[in-house]
């Protein structure tokens, strides 16, 4: 199903439906940022706020996108910050969306449902603080070699979502290609089960 279409029927849901992705990445994502500095930060794919909340207790100011109407609507229900700035966007096109530099930038279960890295890493490296950051958090490719979709139950039957898989190299060479340094690259498992495929990889990228 077409990623934009598939967002915005579940964004109903998105918050309530039993999710163990979007549940590990946020953990992910805070354990992987917890030591990171930033005052302006852009982050990608928003939906419905899930990791706003706690960006915006780090950030001085927060540039938070998507490309769904309905995901943003209900972020903007939950976070009403005069810091937080929300934006409808198209990643895969030029980032009209925004005029400014970053501290960083944050995509989270984006990348996954873009065929083209290396537009999205240009554009991120045009708008990243010299020394700023970039923090990719997806399911892990291991999860989409088994058959793992991002997926839901809606009304008239299951949804699948136009997902590509992007092995772990594809995200490091196209990053060095635009000068982007891997600073930590991580696997979270579910219940911490390491003999287990694991669910979600982090990446964090720095800008030489």
């Amino acid at each position: 199903m077409n990623t934009e279409q598939a967002y915005s029927i579940w964004a109903k849901q998105y918050d309530t439906n039993d999710n163990k992705t979007r549940d590990l990445e946020a953990e992910a994502l805070k354990e992987t940022l917890a030591n990171i500095s930033f005052n302006n930060c852009l982050e990608v794919g928003c939906g419905t706020g899930k990791n706003t909340a706690w960006l915006i207790q780090k950030a001085e100011h927060i540039t938070a996108i998507d490309f769904s109407s309905e995901m943003l609507a209900k972020a903007k229900e939950k976070i009403t910050s005069g810091r937080v700035q929300f934006e409808q966007g198209d990643i895969t096109k030029s980032w009209t969306f925004t005029n400014s530099l970053y501290d960083l930038i944050s995509f989270s279960l984006v990348l996954e449902h873009i065929s083209d890295l290396d537009h999205v890493f240009n554009e991120a490296a045009n708008y990243l603080n010299h020394n700023g950051h970039i923090y990719i958090g997806e399911l892990h490719p291991y999860k989409q070699y088994s058959g793992s979709k991002a997926r839901f139950n809606a009304e008239d039957g299951l949804k699948v979502v136009e997902c590509f898989t992007h092995n772990i190299s594809d995200f490091t060479k196209t990053a060095k290609k635009y000068g982007l340094i891997l600073v930590e690259v991580n696997e979270h498992f579910d219940n911490n089960n390491r003999q287990e495929i694991p669910r979600i990889l982090t990446l964090l990228l720095r800008k030489s």
